[in-house]
């Protein structure tokens, strides 16, 4: 039987995988996908990690969890009375699974409308380019080899684990875990403050865990601008999130049924804490397991990605890759920059990723977003700037929502007022903080922002105060 023949083949069927596999089949290429992710019923889970065990489940769980906790507490002030209010764990689990296996049924569809050939198992290199390309072997269960000419490699990240503390996702639990636990831990512990560390910590907090962060550096959220991350420690505490930062992890140890981790706290005292679960978010590592790069002479760096230059090309002709697994912000939305970028790349367009306007989110309430510098990396470069603040304790939106935390916050070259970096902590940041990417693609100034008419009442309106405020014209505040 002859092996089939592709274009391009995409390793990985994650938001950068998937996604480039599409933009490869709308330019006319032949595509095949394979990834290896299943579900519970053995069958092809697309999606990756973001899909299945990161970013939509835990919205979903964000979102059930936010549910229960307005429900007992904050429904009362509009006048909403709930009595016998009780938690359904297992329900919340089982519409969290639904929601992840709409979004992976999702990507099956469009690669049938694109014209994706998908494979479902584990993809490698099986030996060095031919004229027919390179060999690509895939697992059980397709049990094929197929030859790409063009290559992208979309294989993601694994959880970090802590020396001499193994995952085993029942008492120490990495993202995967923490999505599953099943019966609500009184007192959890999480290490790491990070997102993953924070979303998690948040949702366990609203179902009533104690729950106790254990932050190694001596900052809050440093990556954070440090106005915004100031505001938004005040505000977790008030929530109960215990976080204690400096720490320096010691010891971890199972029981039957719990876990000890001795630590040395900031001030470098030695403590002791004793949690039902786990929780360790300390980053993440490329995931090139598997992969045969030996077997072609794939070039990955010293920290085990694989190593590109700023078009995703790696050191062989005719391979690629993205996402996770080479250099820049750990992102779905990245990925799938850089996976159009590359499928357009291949079709000899001019395909670009802009980093300086990727936006990042933390999805906790209230939510974090960002774009672009950051007012203590404003100092360091020695820029000087302007910044202008605007509370949503002023925004009429936000009152009646009865969400009032928070703030916008713009910062803007001082001679030119070219819009440098946007800060949002507060309801709906995620959402707003487009306005401010597309601003900057677009090398606005803040003055465009404040000129702009924003429909009233919005919360949109304190993006266009903020803007106002670094001319220290503010009209509701």
């Amino acid at each position: 039987m002859s092996t089939k023949q592709f274009d391009v083949v995409v390793i990985g069927a994650g938001p950068g995988g998937y996604i480039a596999a599409i933009r490869a089949a709308q330019l006319g290429f032949s595509v095949a996908c394979v990834d290896a992710w299943e579900n519970a019923k053995g069958g092809p889970a697309p999606g990756g990690t973001c899909t299945n065990v990161g970013c939509i489940p835990s919205k979903a769980l964000l979102q059930s969890s936010e549910h229960y906790e307005h429900a007992g507490h904050a429904f009362k002030e509009h006048g909403i009375d709930v009595a016998g209010l009780s938690l359904n764990l297992g329900q919340m689990i089982k519409r969290k699974d639904t929601v992840v296996k709409q979004n992976n049924d999702g990507i099956l569809f469009l690669f049938k409308k694109n014209k994706v050939s998908f494979f479902h198992g584990r993809a490698s290199f099986g030996g060095a380019a031919t004229a027919d390309g390179y060999p690509i072997v895939v697992s059980a269960p397709a049990n094929e080899t197929i030859n790409a000419k063009q290559v992208i490699i979309a294989t993601g990240s694994n959880a970090r684990e802590l020396p001499g503390a193994p995952f085993d996702e029942k008492l120490i639990l990495s993202n995967t875990g923490a999505l599953n636990i099943d019966a609500v831990p009184a007192k959890l512990g999480v290490i790491g403050a990070g997102v993953i560390g924070l979303e998690m910590g948040s949702v366990w907090r609203r179902l009533g865990s104690e729950v106790t962060v254990l932050e190694g550096l001596p900052v809050f959220l440093g990556a954070v601008d440090e106005q915004i991350a100031k505001e938004a420690g005040k505000l977790f505490a008030k929530q109960g999130l215990s976080i204690n930062l400096g720490c320096k992890i010691g010891k971890i140890s199972t029981g039957k049924n719990n876990v000890t981790v001795e630590y040395e706290n900031a001030k470098g005292e030695a403590q002791s804490a004793v949690f039902d679960k786990l929780i360790v978010s300390i980053g993440r590592t490329p995931n090139t397991n598997g992969l045969g790069a030996d077997k072609v002479g794939l070039q990955l760096d010293e920290r085990g990605f694989v190593a590109v230059d700023g078009d995703c090309k790696t050191n062989l002709p005719g391979v690629w890759a993205v996402g996770d697994v080479v250099r820049g912000p750990m992102l779905a939305h990245k990925a799938e920059e850089e996976g159009v970028a590359v499928a357009e790349r291949i079709a000899g367009q001019h395909g670009h990723t802009n980093f300086n306007t990727i936006p990042w989110v933390i999805y906790t309430s209230p939510e974090i977003a960002w774009v672009g510098k950051t007012e203590q990396q404003l100092k360091a470069e020695g820029v000087a700037y302007k910044a202008g603040t605007f509370p949503f304790l002023a925004n009429g939106r936000a009152r009646a929502l009865g969400d009032t935390s928070g703030m916008v916050k713009f910062l803007a070259d001082a001679t030119t007022d070219e819009i440098l970096g946007v800060h949002i902590i507060g309801p709906m940041a995620s959402e707003l903080i487009s306005e401010a990417v597309v601003a900057m693609e677009f090398k606005a100034s803040a003055e465009d922002i404040a000129r702009i008419c924003h429909a009233h009442p919005s919360l949109s309106e304190a993006t266009k105060e903020a803007a106002l405020a670094v001319d220290k014209r503010t009209l509701n505040f």
